[in-house]
């Protein structure tokens, strides 16, 4: 594979640059802040990925979501999520329709709110797991089964879960296969005093917000695409699976504090989501090739929902967060030989 992109990829890269400024400011007329929450939910939307957002309530993660499909011109529905929630008021369901010109009777589907674009799962934890599990085929094929027959759900597709850390009464933790299936998750925490004092300001006037859209479907799947494309020299390649493997107590490459902090490490969903998402975070900096600080830049939202916490840990106040981090400082990249063999590309624009 050559090191130097085409001219029609570079030219895209541009695009996609120019777009996401301009979506950023769109997005900064409504929410104060959060720059890195907002980076990570468009790059798991450029990797065709999704998105579970975990913040205490009050801060915005719902207007954030609806904010971003306007931005994008996309379909957007909210799912309200309760206890008694069923897999039909999600999927849609079959209904008995008389044809009034023949008088025959036949089975009609009747689409669900999952039919949309952008999908807002509110607090996806209140409801039972057999109501989570109606998103799995969704979230991993593209498409729903209702009475033995497919329909394919709108592209692009974007799930994006909430959930409140702080509640747990009459909440049902996600299984570990749910989790999976979302490439990020992303921590909303609490605004600085500087924003705040902003968001007190806005909120409280009687002010009017127009929102432009920036980018349709088809420019949405153009700029999915060029996420594919950008090359990954094979020392990042190995970087990123060097992360995921250690975390793994079962195998040789574990680290022996690893094995005391974890019962379980992260699949390998967790290596391919480090490798898009870096290639996504290259992008939106201006390069179109792969360094290791794009890995190091996405892998506390990639991993942190895929690692289990052992009991010790969990006594010791050891958050995955933690494990990430201590995994990141004990696992220096080892990128200075590939640069020095003309195996990563050179910087093609700055961001």
């Amino acid at each position: 594979m050559s090191n130097q992109p085409n001219p029609q990829d570079l030219e895209q890269v541009d695009k996609l640059r120019k777009a996401y400024a301009a979506m950023k400011a769109e997005i900064q007329k409504v929410i104060v802040g959060q720059d890195h929450v907002v980076d990570e939910l468009f790059m798991a939307l450029f990797c065709r990925g999704h998105c579970l957002l975990i913040g205490v309530p009050g801060l915005a993660k719902t207007l954030l979501i609806s904010t971003l499909a306007r931005v994008l011109n996309l379909g957007f529905n909210r799912i309200q999520f309760t206890p008694d929630l069923m897999p039909s008021d999600i999927t849609g369901t079959e209904i008995i329709q008389e044809d009034k010109t023949t008088g025959r009777r036949e089975f009609k589907f009747l689409p669900g709110p999952i039919f949309s674009n952008v999908i807002l799962a509110d607090e996806i934890n209140r409801t039972p797991p057999k109501t989570q599990a109606a998103l799995l085929e969704a979230m991993q094929e593209y498409q729903v089964t209702v009475a033995g027959h497919r329909h394919e759900l709108k592209k692009p597709f974007f799930v994006l879960a909430t959930q409140n850390p702080i509640e747990q009464e009459g909440t049902y933790p996600l299984p570990e296969a749910q989790l999976d299936r979302f490439m990020f998750m992303v921590k909303v925490d609490y605004p600085s005093a500087a924003e705040e004092r902003e968001i007190l300001r806005r909120t409280t006037e009687d002010r009017a917000t127009d929102i432009k859209p920036v980018l349709n479907a088809d420019e949405i799947f153009a700029l999915q695409a060029i996420v594919r494309r950008v090359p990954i020299a094979d020392a990042v390649l190995e970087y990123a699976l060097r992360l995921t493997r250690q975390t793994r107590i079962t195998t040789p490459e574990a680290p022996v504090w690893m094995k005391d902090w974890l019962q379980w490490g992260a699949g390998p969903r967790a290596s391919q989501n480090l490798v898009l998402g870096a290639k996504a975070h290259a992008l939106l900096q201006g390069r179109f090739y792969v360094a290791a600080e794009d890995v190091r830049a996405v892998a506390k939202p990639v991993l942190r929902h895929r690692l289990i916490t052992s009991f010790a840990a969990e006594a010791d106040g050891v958050t995955t967060d933690k494990v990430v981090d201590r995994l990141l400082a004990e696992t220096p990249a080892n990128e200075s030989q590939a640069l020095a063999d003309g195996k990563l590309p050179k910087v093609i624009s700055q961001a």
